[in-house]
């Protein structure tokens, strides 16, 4: 019940942001950006991330960040996981400056909830070659939660970070960012992992996902998230819960696309050509299937043929 209802109090408090089927929209979300430093599981992929994203920037996407991309978790000042990726962040603003990204917080960067921070350490930077102040994302308003909807047919898509109701990530988040920041960060540089977080622990991933998807039958919505670094694509007659994954595997980056009506899991990763080259590429792991087939309330969708809700 935790998660039900903080899942329908981020809903209630969702920014709303309309859609259609020639809208193009990317979602990836726990990039966890570090400070380039062995801990800084991000500085492996930043440059299929780059090429990514400059994809997406050219091909005019909006840019959705569900939670956790910069980890200020671990790392107390943010201007050093800036520095570290200048060149991300310099793309991040060309979307920022032309109204087409939109950053939601996570449990490794919760303090994005409050405007004070992101006003000292987001809105501008010092520039180190000009030695002066430089705009990054002036007037940057950070969500819990957006809702996509649908300008013709209503539909609606729930977009979070996915930590709600995981109680030491979201009521507890401060504790447990106590002990990333001072215990497990030490712990990561020597080779271990936090057992306690859902991307390394099966049974707390799979939990989060099943509460998810008792929520996603009782109010019949399609939710896309992140969190557990799984990536989801519901299959036949599943329930519409899609996870982007994560840009911090060891095999490349995954996140979902929205484009001319259609939802995918697509995967960017280095791979080889018959010669030898290596390059970075997109592929398309699951689907696209129509948006429609995921509304419950849509005449053609495989939804309405279920019992369990």
């Amino acid at each position: 019940m935790r998660t039900d209802r903080r899942l329908m109090k981020a809903y209630k408090n969702a920014r709303v942001e309309p859609f259609d089927d020639a809208s193009r929209i990317i979602i990836f979300s726990d990039c966890h950006r570090g400070d380039n430093s062995l801990s800084d599981e991000f500085s492996r992929n930043q440059n299929i991330y780059q090429f990514a994203m400059n994809y997406y920037y050219y091909n005019g996407y909006t840019y959705i960040e569900a939670g956790d991309g910069d980890e200020l978790s671990e790392h107390i000042r943010f201007r050093h996981i800036r520095l570290a990726h200048s060149d991300i962040f310099m793309t991040l603003k060309k979307f920022h400056d032309e109204d087409r990204m939109i950053m939601l917080y996570g449990n490794h960067n919760m303090f994005l909830k409050n405007p004070d921070y992101v006003r000292k350490h987001y809105e501008q930077f010092y520039d180190e070659y000009t030695e002066q102040m430089s705009d990054l994302f002036t007037g940057l308003v950070p969500e819990e939660a957006v809702l996509l909807k649908h300008r013709v047919s209503g539909q609606e898509i729930l977009t979070i970070h996915g930590h709600q109701g995981d109680l030491m990530n979201d009521q507890f988040w401060y504790i447990t960012m106590f002990m990333v920041r001072f215990f497990w960060r030490g712990m990561h540089l020597l080779g271990f992992h936090n057992p306690s977080s859902p991307a390394r622990n099966e049974q707390k991933r799979h939990k989060i996902e099943k509460n998810f998807n008792k929520s996603i039958a009782a109010h019949q919505m399609m939710l896309i998230c992140g969190h557990t670094h799984r990536p989801k694509f519901p299959r036949f007659e599943d329930l519409p819960y899609f996870n982007t994954g994560c840009c911090i595997h060891s095999r490349g980056i995954t996140g979902i696309e929205i484009l001319e009506g259609k939802i995918m899991l697509v995967e960017w990763r280095i791979r080889t050509n018959r010669e030898g080259v290596l390059k970075i590429s997109r592929k398309v792991i699951r689907g696209p299937e129509p948006i429609e087939k995921y509304d419950f309330g849509h005449p053609g969708s495989i939804l309405r043929s279920r019992t369990d809700y």
